[in-house]
């Protein structure tokens, strides 16, 4: 055989072996898939994971910390298998699109196939099986997940229930023993306490006083940059007389909330610097935690009554109450935030020394009466003082609703029910002040979004003198400003509020991650991160569209001198589209789906072929309307009895100023259907014409050629075409000429009209040339009175000839007085 021959078999052999090889490179390996072993040995790592957590939850059913943290687990671990079962779908892909090649087995009494075939397809048949087996595990792991996430969610119920409705002997916490245990309990604080101080001042001082310092520092901060930052909006001015009710409302929420994140930013700082120098134990940090809590609790509470009542300056005050009310109702309000926070307080630390239950219940009982009568309290004061002088109670209403909290709490502890009357007491205490905390907040963010109020702030004159901002733009920036600060109130008191109620921050945590990753409803995914994405892909692309508009404008077109109108057109047609685009970036990265979409779309198509025909004729019309360009902005058109200059053409309308500065807008159908004058379409030329009548005896010949001498003269009227003057009619009272001229700009019409008016009254009163006025003579036609008259009716008689006479005097013109000349000025 002759060598290229060989060469060129060899060559069709390697060929072909290469056109085999992924073939047989798809097939399984003989140790089975890596993908199948890989995620198997992740499902079982799952599946003990769940087996330890299912008997956490046994042990800790009474623990609604711990079953929070479980819960967590298990969505995490949840979420894991979720990930491996994702992993085989590419291997699964992969063995499906190889089967479709491959085809189905041959039928009975078809030629057999390749042994080599058949083998990789039962293989393939095998690995997509066990992949499958494990797709079955991973589901059925899932549902034991959320069956045990079921579990612990009505454990926490059950809990928070009994908890509330659980009732304790009044009779043991009242007897004599629990003095006694109150005294024991005192001592062993003391030691506990003063064994912490001595080790502190041994081992850790320089850590604790490092920790301090920092703490400190961080609170000075955020305090005196909360000062340089809202200046006047942080501290009442006594100095102002009458402040504005959004300042009154600004220095409330701000001297309230500023001071109180300093305060907890110094408390939070220091537990964390101390715990991190290992100065905490466990029964100290519990208790120096709950301290804290309490410290932070009275703080709040106190600043926000002192903001809203300013007992000390009478003008800052939110609610219109007399002074000695306001110092009264402050009493109140803080001491009932100091009853409960010793009650929380105590509590911890009854739970800390494990004291008897006695103790806790007899402290709790007298806490919560304590804090009841204090509401009871206030609403019995009478802060208001009526028009007869006397003093006037709150509203029936308020004062119904604090007498039935105070008295709850109150029958609620001497019944038994602690657990409820502290829950009570402690939400009316530290709830009410977080609302009526968001509830200034928002007043003040509507405050804001006044016309005119954000300009008046120190903030608002800082933007407009830095940016030079008009007060409209300031007006917008206030929207946003309000709507900034309506978040974050919704962002800070929604979460707090859930925390007070009994929620864990797991709670929070989970809710977050599923309004994250997605709610479904149906067969649809609702992700407010896909829709956060969906709308700053929007956001951009629309400022983009707007930036990419005005350097067009402004860079290309303006120094390619293109006419005004087309730069519009292009412009408009630019902005459109970008908006689409917009809109379909957004959409797709929000990950919305549009087939989910079909059946609202085909009734809409429906309801746009039936109802919104009109509508979309104006769109269709105001495509055309910017593609052909029949008329641009700024050219003086007259449709129908409207004219005047076009101003926008949008896809739905034109609008039109008329020349009394009326804005007209028409849908483009009328302008596309009917039909449409344009007096500048290609260019301003245009001609105007003016007529005039002389009288009967004057000369035509010289007529004419005072109207062509006094139109050829005036500047703006054009040379060529030259002016003419048409004897146009042998009118009733006049000979009527019309001049007409040519203007290289027809909008300037008015002014030549008059201008030439003028010239021509001046040029007939020189040449006495009379401008006549119509005449008319009027025919009465009488009929003769009756041949007979009635007898003796000579009185109907006279009557009748004495209304035809006054009929035919007032149907006679009187002459009208002869106009005198007026005489030529000298000057």
């Amino acid at each position: 055989m002759p060598v290229f021959l060989r060469s060129l078999l060899a060559l069709i052999l390697l060929a072909l072996s290469a056109l085999a090889f992924p073939a047989l490179a798809q097939g399984p390996s003989p140790n089975g898939s890596p993908i199948i072993r890989e995620q198997r040995a992740v499902m079982d790592g799952l599946r003990q994971r769940t087996d330890q957590l299912e008997k956490q939850i046994a042990a800790n059913s009474e623990d609604d910390s711990h079953l929070v943290d479980i819960r967590l687990q298990l969505e995490e671990t949840e979420r894991q298998l979720l990930q491996s079962s994702v992993a085989f779908r590419p291997r699964l892909t992969e063995i499906n699109n190889r089967l479709d090649q491959l085809g189905p087995a041959p039928a009975e009494g078809q030629p057999p196939e390749q042994d080599l075939v058949t083998r990789e397809r039962q293989a393939l048949l095998a690995e997509k099986a066990e992949i499958n087996a494990a797709l079955g595990v991973a589901e059925d792991q899932s549902i034991r997940i959320n069956a045990l996430i079921t579990r612990i969610t009505e454990m926490r119920r059950d809990l928070f229930s009994r908890l509330l409705t659980r009732r304790y002997d009044i009779g043991t916490a009242l007897a004599g023993e629990v003095a006694e245990a109150a005294r024991n309990e005192a001592t062993d604080l003391y030691r506990t306490v003063a064994s912490w101080v001595r080790f502190v001042v041994q081992f850790k001082l320089r850590s604790v006083l490092f920790a301090t310092f920092f703490a400190l520092l961080a609170a000075a901060i955020l305090l005196i940059g909360g000062r340089r930052l809202f200046g006047r909006l942080f501290e009442a001015d006594g100095n102002v007389e009458s402040p504005s009710y959004l300042s009154r409302l600004s220095v409330a929420f701000w001297s309230t909330l500023v001071p109180t994140a300093a305060l907890a930013v110094f408390l939070t700082t220091t537990y964390l610097l101390y715990d991190y120098f290992a100065v905490l134990r466990g029964d100290i940090g519990t208790m120096m935690t709950s301290l804290f809590i309490v410290i932070g609790l009275v703080f709040f509470v106190h600043r926000l009554g002192s903001s809203v009542l300013s007992p000390r300056l009478p003008n800052w005050r939110l609610i219109a109450v007399d002074t000695q009310a306001a110092r009264l109702l402050l009493w109140l309000v803080s001491a009932t935030a100091i009853f409960t926070g010793i009650d929380v307080f105590l509590s911890t630390v009854y739970s800390v020394l494990d004291s008897p239950l006695s103790l806790t219940v007899g402290e709790s009982l007298i806490a919560t009466v304590l804090t009841g009568i204090l509401v009871v309290l206030i609403g019995l004061v009478r802060p208001f003082t009526g028009e007869d002088g006397r003093p006037r109670r709150w509203h029936p209403v308020l004062s119904a609703t604090l007498f039935l909290l105070g008295g709850v709490t109150i029958v609620a502890a001497l019944l038994g029910y602690i657990g409820f009357a502290r829950f009570l007491s402690t939400q009316i205490v530290v709830t009410g002040a977080v609302l009526a905390t968001m509830y200034i907040g928002f007043l003040s963010a509507r405050a804001v979004a006044e016309e005119g109020a954000f300009a008046g702030t120190t903030l608002g004159r800082r933007f407009e003198s830095r940016f030079s901002l008009d007060a409209s733009t300031l007006d917008q920036l206030a929207l946003v400003v309000s709507i900034a600060i309506n978040i974050l109130i919704l962002v800070v008191g929604v979460p707090l509020i859930l925390f007070l109620w009994g929620f864990q921050p797991g709670d929070i945590q989970a809710w977050v991650y599923k309004a994250v990753t997605g709610i479904r409803i149906g067969s649809f995914t609702l992700s407010f991160t896909g829709i956060f994405w969906g709308i700053l892909v929007f956001v951009l692309g629309y400022f983009l569209t707007r930036w990419f508009q005005g350097w067009l404008d402004g860079s290309v077109m303006a120094r390619g001198k293109v006419d005004a109108g087309v730069r519009n057109s292009i412009r408009t047609v630019v902005g459109y589209a970008g908006l689409a685009i917009a809109v379909l970036m957004g959409v797709s990265a929000a990950g919305i789906d549009l087939s989910n979409f079909a059946l609202i779309a085909g009734g809409l198509s429906l309801g746009i072929g039936f109802g919104l025909q009109n509508v979309v004729s104006n769109f269709v019309s105001g495509l055309i309307l910017l593609a052909e360009r029949p008329f641009k902005a700024g050219d003086w058109i007259v449709a129908g009895p409207v004219s005047g200059t076009v101003k926008k053409i949008s896809v739905r309308a034109t609008e039109i100023e008329t020349f009394q500065r009326q804005t007209v807008i028409l849908p483009n159908s009328d302008l596309i259907n009917s039909a449409v004058g344009n007096w500048t379409h290609r260019n301003k030329l245009g001609r105007i014409e003016i007529p005039v009548g002389v009288g009967y005896g004057s000369d035509a010949k010289r007529v004419h050629e005072i109207l062509l001498e006094i139109a050829s003269n005036h500047p703006l009227v054009l040379k060529n075409p030259e002016p003419f003057v048409l004897f146009s009619a042998f009118g009733d009272s006049s000979l009527d000429f019309e001049v007409r001229v040519f203007l290289a700009d027809v909008s300037n019409g008015v002014i030549v009209q008059n201008d030439v008016r003028f010239a021509i009254l001046e040029a007939f009163a020189r040449e006495n040339i009379e401008i006549p006025f119509p005449q008319r003579d009027v025919h009465l036609k009488r009929e003769p009175p009756a041949e007979k008259w009635p007898i003796d009716d000579d009185k109907v008689e006279a009557e009748y000839f004495e209304r035809a006479k006054a009929l035919e005097e007032k149907a006679t013109p009187q002459p009208a007085p002869r106009r005198k000349r007026r005489k030529p000025d000298p000057s």
